[in-house]
């Protein structure tokens, strides 16, 4: 029997599936008015239709009203809208869970980018022995970050993940149940989370998903093309920034993050502590037993009778399960062998650590906290710092930073910021002390500008009595300036002796941060990928002439517009003018559920970031390089696309329109996210302190994605106009990279809707603006399409657009509803004696509507 083609398996296994049970769904009394499930539908017909007269939010919902709610008074409609959301939100959730439960189905986990895949690849192509040496020499570090942009609250994750499960087994009366669970759940939290609650949901991926897909990739690996021989590479890393992420978020303190870093441990302890109980079952033979029980209970100890006492050292559980190892092959005849070696496997991987935290703070933060400190040694008397050091220029400042030591108690300084910065120094030493070193072995400074802010940051670790740390500092490169400048840094570092001798005693690795969000919000969609691409071949070239292995960390994001979308494909396009022995990568939010949620998706995501890297290195090292002419058009298209996004940017009503039209202030409303929306405190809106998250989202709300597109339609129009098609068009159809990064921006503009927001383009203040969007829009749209040979957007992702166009109907009524309260929300403030009461309960629905469409999008923010 043939396997029938991707979209034929989405509509069997997911598109079919909705339809049954969805029906089921809204038919479910969940409170004592039970018509909000006739009504929604018809409700959904109605906004679909209004759209494509052209009408407005206000039109739309009026029609409704009058049609179907009997002259229903402005409270009731608004009752209605309420129970429109919560029934919306909980499709939603229905969607994800027929998706997640369909994953294998639809996708072909044994297909292109699996390990049988590469297996079959190396076999065909001889290159087993290449692939051996790629497998104990590269990476995959996957990073959690608690950045928020996951609505679901702990309760309804549970759901979902029970939901799948019965779904999985067509269980319907088990859905019932479920679903007239989830009919009940609240979907919003009382209370904004503190940075351990966001560290504790997040560990249960760790714990539910990440340990078991990690351990069977490798045990996989090892079975299958190293012939049983063990891989001693840390193939797989897990990085988290829950606890550690001191960027902007004042709620991280040191308790904080030795508290995150005792869960961590201790949830590996718990993973280790079943799998020994399992063994135990198993491992009942003579002169085996009583070391797997004496394993099993200290394991115990540690997991559940411990106030942070480990009552078994890592050599030691290493030393003991290698000695059952040896006598089950002696004396057993290797009887579970295959289960043991699973169990070591794991440990390779995660230690007593589980997942690295890393501590992260702004550079400018650092500039207030040095300042502080050299002043403390300059008023003691002390001679570290000379009495001019504030007016030394940057090289002398580097080098007097380069020699410093000291002692510092952070207990003398008043600053609680000073105090902090310098108390998760302690807290990295105290982690390592009691996780292993790569419990916390790396400090992320953002927004790095200059060589001085990484010389701070390493001074300031050794003058916390550390002369020699174990720690890797991180610059983080974000804005475009940073970017092409990035190498110079890099240079001044690798020159001064001191650094270049930490750098040693590291293994001559830098590894060094690339921040798309940041900086997509900077210099436009175009801008901002190619000056990364161009930044790691420079960064690359530097590295290698002082003999240092560069690593380059990926800040990305859901969305294509914050780096998000295919990423693979990106890694797999990497030529050898960039270095490529480690894929590392935040993953955040909805990123985190959608692509690492369950064992299949995590497997399927995984299995492609290696297969990336093995392609890259293996299969292909000459082909991905761009030729010098092919290097001038891109350089030329992000050119011309940070032109336009810069005269959008700098347009007089981008700040206005993003505070009086979009969602923006609403974000903060949310209680999704430990962290504040954004940098500062000030009660106007500065573009500087402005966060990624709320910036991209505001704009995925409006249907609008502007950070995925803006400025794509521009540069390839000159091109266009100029007589020059064939030469994008070429580059399109020869480069991986350029192709991956066009169709990454098909992705924004297939998940935006402009008639939501064409009322705009009426309006006296934002009219022009809207009409400016719109035409870009368009134009990008036109082009991509032409450039792609396809009629439709996202052509050859049949699967991938189906989805996105029934996610965008099943919010299509709460988009509706959120433009209509915005709406009413001007009308009301506009009025002579605005009704402060009534405001309050729109910007309620405002808030409402922010949690199911981001939900929906799975990468809008």
């Amino acid at each position: 029997m043939y396997t029938l083609p991707k979209i034929e398996r989405f509509n069997q296994d997911v598109l079919s599936k909705y339809h049954i049970y969805n029906s089921v769904f809204i038919t479910l009394p969940f409170d004592s008015i039970d018509n909000t499930g006739v009504l929604l539908p018809l409700f959904t017909e109605t906004c679909e239709t209004g759209f494509k007269k052209q009408e407005t939010p206000k039109e739309i919902v009026d029609f409704f009203s009058n049609k179907y709610l009997n002259n229903a008074s402005e409270e009731e409609k608004i009752d209605l809208m309420f129970r429109f959301i919560q029934y919306i939100e909980r499709q939603i959730v229905l969607f994800d869970a027929i998706e997640d439960a369909a994953f294998p189905e639809v996708n072909n986990m044994e297909g292109r980018g699996s390990l049988r895949d590469i297996k079959e690849k190396s076999d065909a192509k001889e290159k087993d022995e290449e692939l051996s040496e790629f497998l104990e020499s590269f990476n995959v570090r996957t990073v959690l970050t608690a950045h928020p942009t996951q609505f679901y609250p702990g309760p309804v994750l549970g759901i979902i993940n029970d939901l799948t499960e019965a779904i999985r087994q067509n269980d319907l009366l088990k859905i019932k149940q479920l679903l007239a669970q989830l009919g009940k759940t609240p979907f919003i939290q009382k209370e904004k989370p503190n940075p351990y609650d966001e560290a504790v949901s997040l560990i249960w991926y760790l714990e539910n998903v990440f340990y078991a897909t990690a351990g069977e990739i490798v045990h996989y690996l090892q079975k299958n093309i190293l012939e049983g021989n063990p891989i001693h590479n840390q193939l797989i890393k897990l990085g988290f920034w829950p606890g550690g992420d001191r960027d902007g978020n004042p709620f991280v303190t040191t308790d904080i993050t030795l508290k995150v870093a005792d869960r961590l441990r201790t949830s590996i302890l718990k993973c280790y502590y079943v799998e020994m109980r399992n063994l135990k079952r198993k491992l009942t033979f003579s002169g085996v037993d009583d070391l797997v029980a004496e394993l099993e209970h200290k394991l115990y100890r540690s997991v559940f009778y411990s106030k942070g006492d480990i009552f078994i050292t890592l050599d030691e559980l290493l030393t003991q399960l290698n000695k059952i190892r040896a006598i089950i092959i002696e004396k057993h005849q290797s009887l579970y062998l295959d289960e043991l070696d699973a169990l070591l496997v794991k440990i390779n991987l995660f230690g007593f650590h589980f997942a690295t935290l890393d501590i992260r703070q702004n550079s400018k933060i650092h500039n207030a906290v040095f300042k502080d400190v050299v002043n403390y040694y300059l008023n003691s008397g002390s001679d570290i710092f000379p009495n001019n050091y504030f007016e030394l220029t940057e090289d002398q400042k580097i080098n007097v930073l380069s020699k410093v030591k000291g002692k510092l108690n952070p207990a003398d300084f008043e600053n609680e910021i000073t105090r902090y910065t310098l108390e998760s120094v302690q807290a990295i030493k105290t982690i390592q002390q009691n996780n292993g070193e790569e419990g916390a072995n790396r400090y992320i400074i953002s927004n790095n500008e200059s060589a001085l802010n990484v010389m701070e940051t390493f001074a300031m670790i050794r003058l916390n009595d550390w002369e020699k740390p174990t720690v890797d500092i991180i610059p983080l490169f974000e804005s475009v300036d940073d970017l092409q400048n990035a190498h110079t840094i890099m240079e001044q570092l690798y020159t001064n002796p001191e650094y270049a001798k930490h750098l040693k005693s590291r293994g001559n690795k830098q590894t060094i941060m690339l921040g798309f969000s940041d900086g997509t919000k900077d210099g436009g969609y175009l801008m901002a990928n190619w000056s990364i691409y161009q930044a790691k071949i420079s960064l690359t070239k530097i590295s290698r002439e002082y003999g240092i292995k560069a690593i380059f960390f990926d800040g990305r994001g859901g969305p294509p517009a914050r780096g998000g979308g295919k990423t693979h494909k990106f890694y797999a396009s990497l030529g050898p003018k960039i270095e490529n022995n480690e894929i590392q990568i935040t993953v955040q939010g909805q990123t985190i559920s959608s692509n690492f949620g369950t064992l299949d998706s995590c497997r399927y995501n995984i299995e492609n970031l290696l297969s990336a890297g093995v392609t890259n290195q293996v299969f292909s090292k000459e082909k991905n390089e761009l030729t010098a002419e092919e290097t001038q058009i891109l350089t030329d298209l992000a050119n011309l696309g940070y032109d336009k996004y810069l005269s959008f940017k700098n347009h007089p009503k981008f700040i206005p329109y993003l505070e009086k039209m979009s969602t923006l202030k609403y974000y903060s409303k949310t209680n999704i996210g430990s962290r504040p929306s954004k940098r500062s405190k000030s009660e106007s809106l500065d573009f500087a302190d402005l966060r990624a998250i709320p910036f991209v989202g505001s704009w995925s709300q409006l249907k609008q994605n502007v950070p995925g597109f803006f400025g794509v339609g521009s540069a390839l129009k000159h091109f266009e106009e100029t007589g020059q098609w064939n030469k994008v068009s070429d580059l399109y159809h020869n480069s991986l990279f350029f192709k991956t990064l066009l169709e990454n921006s098909m992705m924004s503009l297939a998940k935006s809707f402009l008639p939501l927001t064409a009322y705009m383009k009426n309006d006296p203040e934002f009219g022009e603006f809207w009409q400016i969007i719109y035409d870009e829009f368009s134009e990008t749209k036109r082009l991509l399409l032409k450039i792609a040979g396809h009629k439709t957007l996202m052509e050859n992702y049949p699967d991938g657009i189906a989805s996105i166009q029934i996610r965008e109907r099943i919010v299509l009524p709460l988009l509706t509803i959120q433009q209509y309260a915005l709406l009413r929300i001007n009308e009301l403030n506009k009025a002579e004696t605005p009704n402060e009461e009534l405001v309050k309960v729109y910007e309620k629905i405002v808030t409402r509507s922010l949690f199911g469409n981001t939900n929906a999008s799975r990468n809008s923010a």
